[in-house]
């Protein structure tokens, strides 16, 4: 017996639900949205934003992770 289909849940785009075109590497409190608790960047499919702003905020946490501002992931045990 196939399943019932459920609509297609739509994610809200934090990016554009804060007002801002592009994510910052200095803007900490916003990049910890898109970081899971094991420190891991969390997907598109999670975060709901769109590839460019994707790469975006993944190269600012890459960038904040330099400058010692976010935690780099830690190892599973």
């Amino acid at each position: 017996m196939p399943r019932p289909e459920r609509p297609a849940k739509r994610r809200s785009n934090l990016l554009t639900k804060e007002g801002l075109a592009t994510a910052d590497w200095k803007d900490v409190t916003l990049l910890r949205k898109f970081i899971s608790d094991r420190g891991k960047i969390r997907s598109r499919r999670v975060s709901g934003l769109t590839p460019q702003q994707q790469h975006q905020v993944a190269t600012a946490i890459k960038n904040a992770r330099e400058m010692a501002l976010l935690p780099y992931p830690t190892k599973g045990r």
